[in-house]
């Protein structure tokens, strides 16, 4: 209870705060001065997705950006704002963003919301307490509990971007053509970025396609493409792995000789490295899962972030 009423508490003190620094900021949403349509994502990577569909009629603004973790992200003053001031917000569901629904409560925004992820099918988190002493229970999982990495599946990002579309088309129906060919030119390039992430993983030997990672971001990817994944951390990086889960990982490493652990841009990667030492396992590189990187860095659109994981995980399993 009381953790209830001290998060009241701090939305409270967030929209007060933004108010009293720029009331006008809420007064015409979603239109900003250059006649743009305002978009706010909740995070890079739907910043991206969104950016391409709108092009240059849209201003988009993510709220985690480039190399944040939304999985255990504060709102602040600056993102009540935004989001007051928004057109349409975009979110990725399936839990990811526990924090968004208070904040556009808060907020008061008018602004329609698009779900990224509706459509997709929905994989459920695998239950980090349903291990027993052979491994993981493949059919124990935390009721209601929903897996919500979708867009680490190029078949389901292009579902991501039909929807982006579809948000845009009904809160800015001017821009309908616009809309509606941007999506198409980019539906296209994930068409043949599918591709080539097959074709990456087919030079792969079969009996390598195996991979420890930070935190359990890569099912959706895993299913598409047939490699499998075992990760340190659950589907949040809010939650630790347990002594159990740890022990578990470094006789699955031994056992089934899995040659390479991946290390996460978001994530600390001291566990990652002691299970290294211990297991004589070798590091394979740093992919990224929630967040892209800056615009100097590997992996600054969805895109790249996809085409870079595929190049270290190629290497490090050759």
């Amino acid at each position: 209870m009381r953790r209830g009423l001290a998060a009241l508490a701090a939305f409270a003190a967030v929209i007060a705060a933004a108010l009293e620094a720029d009331p006008a900021a809420w007064a015409q949403p979603g239109m900003d001065g250059r006649d743009k349509f305002r978009v706010v994502a909740s995070f890079s990577i739907l910043r991206d997705l969104a950016a391409h569909v709108g092009g240059d009629r849209v201003e988009v603004t993510a709220l985690v950006g480039p190399g944040g973790d939304a999985h255990v992200y504060t709102p602040t003053p600056a993102d009540a704002r935004l989001v007051g001031a928004a057109g349409l917000i975009v979110v990725n569901g399936l839990g990811f963003e526990g924090w968004m629904e208070r904040l556009v409560q808060a907020s008061a925004s008018k602004a329609a919301i698009v779900v990224a992820s509706a459509g997709v099918p929905a994989r459920h988190a695998k239950n980090r307490g349903g291990r027993d002493a052979a491994g993981p229970d493949p059919d124990a999982l935390r009721p209601g509990a929903l897996d919500p990495h979708a867009w680490q599946s190029v078949h389901d990002a292009q579902i991501y971007v039909s929807n982006i579309r579809d948000g845009l088309v009904r809160a800015d129906p001017p821009g309908r053509r616009t809309y509606e060919a941007n999506a198409a030119a980019y539906l296209e390039e994930l068409v043949r970025l599918d591709a080539e992430i097959r074709s990456a993983v087919a030079a792969i030997p079969p009996a390598r396609r195996k991979v420890i990672t930070t935190h359990d971001a890569f099912a959706y990817f895993a299913a598409d493409y047939g490699i499998s994944f075992i990760a340190v951390q659950g589907v949040s990086t809010e939650s630790d792995p347990s002594a159990r889960d740890v022990a578990w990982i470094i006789r699955a490493i031994r056992g089934q000789r899995i040659p390479a652990l991946f290390f996460e841009n978001a994530v600390d990667p001291r566990l990652v490295r002691r299970i290294a030492a211990e297991t004589g396992a070798r590091i394979g590189g740093t992919l990224f899962a929630d967040t892209l990187s800056g615009a100097t860095g590997p992996a600054p659109t969805y895109v790249d972030m996809m085409r870079y994981n595929i190049r270290e995980i190629a290497e490090g399993l050759r």
